[in-house]
């Protein structure tokens, strides 16, 4: 191998490491609940051990719920994301994470997706008979109606897709990446290298 690709490889490395790093420092933590003053009444229910287990079922619940927390909640995502962990079984750190899908740099364009997707789901073209009559309506029309009549309906409907769509990839992703782990993980042990 060159050494061009063995910098590439430890630069990858690297950059896999400090990723790593970073999420096991921001993850909250039991103890962090634990502190908090507004959970104390539920902080039996909340600070269930299973729900904080890296187990193959409750991560792969964790990511889907955490998705669609994400999508469809404007705030308080990663609250919502852990009381809804409670009747779900679901992994409080991953949902809290993967709530992070929609930050300042996604929400834009997951707000266009969800609108082209709910207006293709909708298809408002085609529920007004004539092509004229559209014309003319879209021509007197104002933004407001606009918003009201053809962009609330089809972002709704778009992000409720989304999540939905996200959720079950979130979930099918993190299942296979777990397999794939433990598999990795039992291959190098019966090599003997830890």
């Amino acid at each position: 191998m060159t050494s061009k690709g063995s910098s590439a490889i430890e630069a990858e490395h690297t950059v896999f490491s400090r990723a790593v790093g970073w999420i096991r420092r921001n993850l909250p933590r039991r103890e962090h609940f634990e502190r908090n003053r507004w959970l104390r009444p539920v902080a039996h229910r909340v600070l269930a051990p299973a729900l904080w287990r890296f187990t193959r079922r409750s991560v792969p619940r964790g990511v889907a719920l955490g998705v669609v927390t994400g999508i469809l909640a404007p705030v308080a995502q990663i609250p919502l994301s852990a009381v809804l962990a409670l009747p779900f079984r679901a992994n409080i750190p991953a949902a809290a994470l993967t709530t992070f899908i929609t930050n300042p740099f996604t929400t834009p364009a997951i707000w266009v997706g969800a609108y082209w997707t709910g207006k293709w789901m909708l298809d408002f073209d085609r529920a007004v008979p004539a092509g004229r009559i559209a014309s003319k309506v879209a021509e007197n029309t104002g933004w407001l109606h606009w918003l009201i009549a053809d962009a609330g309906p089809a972002t709704a409907i778009g992000l409720i897709t989304l999540s939905i769509g996200g959720a079950i990839l979130g979930y099918a992703a993190s299942s296979v990446g777990w397999r794939l782990w433990i598999a990795r993980k039992w291959k190098r042990r019966s090599v003997g290298v830890h």
